[in-house]
């Protein structure tokens, strides 16, 4: 759940990036007419976001100071100046076109001032006690006098500490409790960041704390009694001279990943609907139809990335029910038609979920989504379930091609699942979708003990 000054705040970013573009592509008009054109602009703009991601132009945090915020400016214009005169040498073969200073003085002049123009307003605007995040401490008293000391001298930071929880009993004003206690108050909203002192902590209490923060969409931090404690999954960031641990990104926390995994989705489901669905469909429709009565599409609410509800299509493959949404299929269901077993051995009932994915509400790879019921079941049963709507559910997933389709028997089969699902999370790449699909392939001419 977020708070309403961290989801203002996550529209800062998008802003200054559009900003930047508006005052990019108003610059070329100091060019040539002729190079007023798609393809120029169309190069001018990517070349912007490209570098600007390798950069970290964007980048710019609540505790970023001045000077860093000047050495991003060097770095970024002269990238994007040498890739301004690339162009000129790929395309226009060394033309030198008049206006070029006029060009690239604009873009230095306004492009730099509307920066530091950001970077003095929101903390004007963090000074008067707006667009703050509410902040909470777990661990020793020390650490958490030395946390609350900064964030009280450094309000342009935009961070209001509410207070320290720990299992050491303390006289401080500040203390608000037991960590336990601590994660309670976390699952009911209105925290932003959470920061742990390593060292008054058991590691099996900061992962447990971690995990409660990345299922409420909180950002977790570290506070290093050494700077020399390292991990390769997290990085140093300093709040003026005070050392933060911070985790690194998951792959779905990168926008260029959402992009290629949501373009590749829309490529491939475009390819299945034109070249198979088009055909088959009518096919199994006629199938159906005469193996029993009823509708060809079985639609069910499932849900969706964040726990948002969406409609998942089927071919239908059992009886019309009133159970449907109640029970899942068992092995020799009566409910199962006989075209309908054929259809879920083979998985070509899950077929109409292209068309899900067209829609946005599915990806072609991801953790299957299960019936609202078992949803219900398993966020009690099996920690870390609801971590699987971090993402947007999948036709196939790394979880079925490793063994674990069809009914859920046993406690570990959905343990199973889920540990297979998180994995997939936290180490996704365009390669492993690429894995799994093939899998999928494969796996459809295999027969499984559990696809019924």
């Amino acid at each position: 759940m977020k708070t309403k000054n961290k989801k203002y705040s996550d529209l800062i970013r998008p802003l200054q990036i559009l900003v930047d573009l508006l005052i990019l592509n108003f610059s070329i008009s100091f060019l040539d007419i002729e190079y007023f054109n798609i393809k120029f602009i169309s190069y001018i703009t990517i070349s912007w976001l490209i570098i600007s991601f390798f950069t970290g132009f964007y980048n710019v945090f609540r505790y970023t100071s001045f000077l860093k915020l000047i050495k991003l400016l060097l770095s970024h214009f002269s990238l994007f100046i040498l890739f301004f005169f690339s162009y000129f040498t790929i395309f226009k073969e060394g033309e030198i076109v008049s206006n070029q200073s006029n060009f690239l003085l604009s873009c230095v002049f306004l492009l730099s001032f509307f920066k530091f123009f950001f970077f003095f307003l929101l903390k004007n605007y963090r000074l008067k006690g707006k667009i703050y995040r509410n902040v909470i401490f777990f661990g020793c008293s020390k650490s958490a006098k030395n946390i609350s000391l900064l964030f009280n001298e450094r309000k342009d930071f935009g961070y209001r500490f509410l207070g320290f929880y720990s299992d050491k009993q303390s006289n401080s004003n500040q203390f608000l409790g037991s960590i336990k206690y601590g994660l309670t108050v976390i699952k009911k909203g209105n925290i932003d960041e959470v920061y742990c002192e390593m060292n008054s902590i058991k590691s099996s209490k900061l992962k447990e704390i971690r995990t409660i923060c990345n299922i409420n969409n909180i950002n977790f931090n570290l506070l290093p009694e050494n700077k020399a404690i390292y991990s390769k999954n997290f990085t140093m960031d300093y709040y003026g001279v005070v050392p933060v641990l911070k985790p690194k990104k998951l792959p779905f926390e990168r926008i260029e990943n959402l992009i290629i995994k949501r373009v590749f989705d829309l490529i491939f489901s475009l390819f299945i609907c034109v070249f198979l669905l088009s055909w088959f469909l009518p096919i199994l429709w006629l199938i159906v139809k005469i193996d029993s009565k009823g509708p060809f599409f079985f639609v069910q609410n499932r849900d969706g990335i964040n726990g948002n509800q969406f409609y998942c299509y089927k071919i239908r493959s059992m009886k019309v029910n009133k159970e449907a949404d109640l029970v899942p299929a068992i092995k020799d269901d009566e409910r199962v038609t006989k075209i309908g077993a054929f259809l879920r051995k083979t998985s070509l009932d899950e077929l109409p979920q292209f068309i899900n994915v067209l829609l946005g509400d599915m990806s072609v790879v991801g953790p299957r989504p299960h019936i609202n019921i078992q949803t219900e079941q398993y966020v009690k049963e099996v920690n870390n379930y609801l971590v699987r709507n971090s993402v947007k559910p999948g036709i196939t997933g790394l979880a079925q091609v490793s063994g674990y389709r069809g009914i859920i028997e046993k406690k570990t089969d959905i343990e199973n699942r889920v540990r297979l699902d998180i994995f997939y999370i936290e180490n996704w790449s365009f390669l492993l979708d690429v894995k799994v699909i093939l899998q999928t392939f494969t796996s459809i001419f295999k027969s499984s003990e559990k696809a019924y």
